[in-house]
């Protein structure tokens, strides 16, 4: 069984999805600033992958509290591009560097204004470490974590037009609100965790995350709120190369704050009080399987919005992705009269002329 290209969707990194406007904000506010605020495992020992993304957000509802209210603007709107090289170093440690590229954020304002912008997002640098893995014909178990380290490269104070004068030809500009920002300009700390329970004699696997990001001030005296979640996946793969998995996500971004001395509601039309989240998400998840190639798409539905004031809601969002995995060396492969050591799956490549796992599936090879 290719139990890894089976459930190459559900470590990839985008995963959920993070909250409609947590990738709109997660880079220019809040959220989390990994795409789809993935499930992501360990590779295997010399595996590596290259997996990219596009992530379509889209958004008119505005709530206050837990119910509809009126809008403060007209509509969000958000194309986003994120890409993901990793390796596994070893069986038990992979390192991963990831980043991001809007190809446009757009806030449509009451009377038609628009502030948008486009452009590379952050840098992230995501280390995973296995604490815990153990396979065999019946189970597997795996217990990751892992810390890593968002770094700015894009906008954080990028500007916008805010009126013409037509008779002296003058353009008048503000900064742009975190939303439309490509970042938020401070260097995060992320702090993850993965739990795995395979069935591989049925196809089917349970597994969950969870995310802590801690948040830095940028320049500008703004500390956007620590970001919170967990998720609970379930998947099965069927035919063999199709994968179906359903995920429940409660999510929880704090209040953004402001350096002392700092008006950045006079300075950037920022209110902290209308900041702050509590949201719960039903993700449904399809992947397909070819070789060594992935690809998949997620459809977010928000169950449960609670917000601070009046602040804009999750609607829509969209996922769409490719993966590719492979060995950076060959598989050993026995030459005649040398011990034979087989994946009791009886994956074609998972054969060896000495002990350890299966490149493909991962079991134990045994001496055949």
């Amino acid at each position: 069984m290719r139990f890894f290209s089976f459930v190459v969707l559900f470590t990839l990194f985008l995963l959920p999805a993070a909250n409609c406007i947590s990738q709109g904000c997660c880079s220019g506010g809040s959220g989390s600033p990994i795409a789809g605020g993935a499930s992501q495992g360990v590779l295997l020992d010399r595996q590596m992958e290259l997996a990219g993304n596009f992530q379509y957000i889209q958004t008119d509802k505005f709530f206050s509290g837990s119910k509809d209210t009126i809008p403060l603007f007209k509509s969000f709107l958000s194309n986003y591009l994120y890409g993901k090289v990793a390796y596994g170093v070893t069986k038990d440690f992979t390192m991963s560097v990831e980043a991001g590229y809007f190809l446009g954020k757009r806030q449509i304002g009451i009377s038609n204004d628009t502030a948008q912008s486009k452009g590379i997002a952050d840098l992230i640098l995501f280390p995973r470490y296995d604490v815990y893995n153990h396979t065999d014909e019946r189970k597997r178990v795996e217990l990751t974590v892992g810390m890593g380290l968002k770094i700015p490269l894009g906008k954080y104070m990028d500007s916008t037009i805010t009126y013409h004068n037509p008779t002296t030809g003058q353009n008048y500009y503000t900064t742009s609100p975190p939303t439309v920002q490509p970042t938020n300009g401070s260097h995060d700390f992320i702090f993850y965790s993965f739990f795995f329970r395979g069935f591989p004699l049925h196809n089917f696997r349970l597994f969950a995350n969870a995310f802590y990001i801690k948040k830095g001030w940028n320049p500008l005296g703004e500390k956007f709120g620590d970001y919170s979640s967990i998720s609970l996946f379930a998947g099965k793969t069927v035919f063999k190369k199709l994968g179906i998995t359903v995920q429940l996500k409660g999510e929880h971004i704090a209040k953004m704050k402001s350096a002392k001395d700092v008006d950045i509601l006079a300075l950037y039309n920022v209110d902290t009080a209308s900041t702050g989240v509590v949201k719960v998400f039903v993700t449904p998840q399809l992947s397909y399987t070819f070789k060594s190639f992935t690809i998949y798409g997620l459809s977010e539905f928000p169950i449960y919005q609670y917000v601070n004031k009046a602040q804009i809601a999750s609607q829509y969002q969209f996922t769409l992705g490719v993966s590719y995995r492979f060995f950076t060396v060959r598989s050993t492969i026995p030459k005649s009269g040398d011990d034979v050591y087989a994946c009791s799956m009886k994956c074609p490549e998972g054969m060896s002329n000495k002990p350890g796992k299966c490149k493909v599936c991962g079991m134990e090879l045994k001496k055949e």
